[in-house]
């Protein structure tokens, strides 16, 4: 299988607390790890260092056997895109929100396409026109998904996207990362759930910043 991200010895320190201890996994294109442990042990900012919004302050992460310290980063975000567990959305209107993806690869926008996208998750094609002062929380996520979604990232990075959701809204977000990952993509997430622990082909444990376990359940 092919290696899509490499993790090697990697460390991170701010303002001399050490956040990450010589973390090392692989994760294989295709490929859905969990990353698991208690609040403040690590595990968003494993997701951060994949992102490239912050850097190791020691060991190397490999994409695609290319150094992340050496790529572009506007290129490297359209291929493992980050999703926050507080959805950050832009602009006056949801379709500030879906034009952009568009905008910034200078393609035209695509009605037909955002408006699926907006099916896929339960959401009908006027909300284009809603504000997202408007939106509740559980909207806000789904807009925030779709927009990552629409140019289909090699890797999604999840950081506690279903916190906080009623069980409907978190059913609708859980077909729509089912039905990326079905498409061969890959996908690290970050989760409390029970449920999305429960269901977890591949779990790591972070405890204090250290790699106490790396186990392939399915």
């Amino acid at each position: 299988m092919t290696v899509i991200l490499n993790i090697q010895e990697v460390g991170l320190t701010v303002t001399e607390k050490v956040i990450l201890d010589k973390i090392t996994f692989q994760v294989n294109q295709g490929e859905r790890v969990t990353l698991v442990g208690p609040s403040g042990s690590g595990k968003s900012s494993i997701l951060k260092l994949l992102a490239g919004l912050v850097s190791p302050t020691q060991g190397t992460i490999l994409v695609s056997e290319k150094n992340l310290s050496d790529l572009d980063m506007v290129f490297h975000r359209r291929t493992v895109s980050y999703c926050f567990q507080q959805p950050v959305l832009f602009g006056k209107t949801v379709k500030d929100n879906l034009t952009f993806p568009f905008e910034i690869r200078q393609l035209p926008f695509d009605q037909q396409k955002v408006e699926a996208a907006l099916s896929s998750v339960a959401l009908s094609p006027d909300f284009l026109e809603k504000k997202i002062t408007e939106l509740s929380g559980g909207e806000k996520q789904r807009v925030a998904l779709i927009r990552n979604l629409l140019f289909e990232p090699e890797a999604l990075l999840l950081d506690e996207v279903t916190a906080g959701l009623d069980a409907k809204t978190k059913m609708i977000v859980h077909q729509l990362i089912d039905n990326y990952r079905k498409s061969g993509k890959t996908i690290i997430e970050v989760t409390h759930d029970q449920s999305e622990i429960d269901a977890a082909e591949r779990l790591i444990m972070i405890e204090g910043g250290k790699l106490i376990h790396d186990k392939r359940l399915r």
